[in-house]
C-alpha cells in the first residue's frame, strides 16, 4: 500500500454559476469527503484559501486510489505524487555509502 499526494482542482468551467447550486455541489462533495476521512481512506485533505483547489493524503492501493478520484470526475481533475517516507530515503541513503 502507498501514500500519495493528491493535488485536487475544481473543474471551474463545470461549476454552476447560481450559489445555491454551486453550495449544493460543494456540500455534497465535501460530504463524500468526510466519509473518506472517517473510513480512515485519507488522512488529511484541504482546500487552499481563496482558491478552487486543494490537497489530500491518502494511503491505499493504486486502483483504489484510482477507483475513488473517479468518483468526482469530470467536476475536479487530480495530480497524484507518490510520497515516500523518512525511513525509505534513509535506505535509500545507506545504499548509496555501501
Amino acid at each position: 500500500m502507498g501514500k500519495y499526494l493528491v493535488l485536487w482542482e475544481l473543474n471551474n468551467s463545470l461549476a454552476p454559476a447560481d450559489a445555491k447550486e454551486r453550495g449544493a455541489m460543494w456540500l455534497a462533495m465535501t460530504e463524500t469527503i468526510k466519509q473518506d476521512l472517517t473510513a480512515g481512506k485519507d488522512t488529511d485533505w484541504g482546500c487552499f484559501i481563496g482558491e478552487t483547489k486543494g490537497y489530500a493524503i491518502t494511503e491505499q492501493d493504486e486502483v483504489t486510489v484510482m477507483k475513488d478520484l473517479q468518483r468526482f470526475f469530470p467536476y475536479v481533475t487530480f495530480k497524484t505524487h507518490p510520497i515516500a517516507t523518512v525511513d525509505q530515503i534513509a535506505e535509500v541513503a545507506r545504499s548509496l555509502t555501501e
